[in-house]
């Protein structure tokens, strides 16, 4: 539950990725590029696209 609010925040660009929990990060990675499609918006440590 926590992971998908995490991911909607950064969808819609009112978090930064790097701001989400340390142990959410994974999962919401996985939301970001599986359910939303937007890899760009996940760095490549998590298996998206973005640059550092």
């Amino acid at each position: 539950m926590m992971a998908m609010l995490f991911a909607c925040r950064v969808v819609e660009e009112r978090t930064q990725f790097s701001a989400v929990p340390r142990l959410l990060k994974q999962q919401v990675a996985d939301i970001i590029i599986n359910d939303f499609g937007m890899p760009e918006l996940v760095p490549a440590e998590f298996g998206g696209t973005a640059e550092v």
